[in-house]
């Protein structure tokens, strides 16, 4: 038996700051919004726990909170939220033509019109030793795992705005920050990297990259190479944030 195909007007995939504006702006178009969560319901901002820089909360807000108020707002329009990845769209070659979606690599759904509000996820190294000892020292999310590691000597690996702010960030919560920038030059801002050569606490060591992530069940320090003249060193923290940027999620 076919399966039954689902026909709606809009659907919308991902269920951030992105997607619920979208639908919202949607719904009072009376085009019926559909958002499929994907993954992570809320987006990056649920791993968030101060925002402070969003217009409209003079005294911040909570990252989880804020996207309850925006799912609520949407759904208060008539948007439908349900709980679902969505594995597969194939788009109408004609004009007016319905586009096939696939969630879940079963439901199948035609609809109007897609939204693709998928966002972007952290890029990390990819060495076993990182992977092992995430959540066990390695993060990548100063604003939401810096605390825990006041006092202590940690390091940030990238070299642009994000790692820059990262670091500059942790260096007021630490006692050391060390910075590891692949190449001989950081790609941040003249005015990052002002701000980072004038933050006492804070080195940055040039043609460094990790070769690996040393601890059993924490992070107890870093084995780096210079990729310039291939000398290893160690040094010993407790806490290593991976700031070297995010890839799509479109897949």
């Amino acid at each position: 038996m076919a399966a039954t195909v689902e026909k709606i007007k809009c659907l919308i995939i991902g269920s951030g700051p992105a997607g619920y504006t979208a639908a919202i702006y949607a719904a009072r178009a009376d085009m019926q919004p559909v958002v499929y969560t994907g993954m992570e319901p809320g987006g990056q901002l649920t791993t968030t726990t101060e925002v402070d820089n969003f217009p409209g909360y003079p005294d911040g807000t909570e990252g989880p909170a804020m996207m309850v108020q925006l799912q609520q707002q949407a759904e208060r329009f008539g948007t439908q939220v349900r709980i679902g990845v969505v594995t597969s769209v194939t788009f109408g070659s004609r004009k007016g033509a319905l586009h096939s979606v696939t969630v879940d690599n079963e439901k199948q759904i035609a609809t109007e019109t897609v939204i693709i509000a998928t966002g972007a996820s952290v890029k990390y190294l990819g060495i076993p030793s990182e992977q092992r000892l995430r959540g066990g020292g390695v993060s990548a999310c100063a604003v939401c795992d810096g605390f825990f590691y006041k006092g202590q000597d940690i390091a940030v690996v990238g070299g642009g705005d994000t790692a820059a702010e990262e670091a500059t960030y942790l260096a007021k919560i630490c006692n050391t920050v060390t910075m590891l920038v692949r190449k001989g030059a950081m790609r941040a801002s003249k005015a990052m990297q002002h701000r980072v050569n004038n933050t006492p606490n804070l080195v940055v060591k040039y043609h460094t990259e990790i070769d690996e992530v040393l601890g059993d069940q924490v992070v107890a320090g870093l084995r780096i190479v210079n990729n310039q003249t291939g000398a290893k060193e160690e040094i010993k923290i407790t806490g290593l944030f991976i700031a070297i940027g995010h890839k799509p999620n479109t897949g």
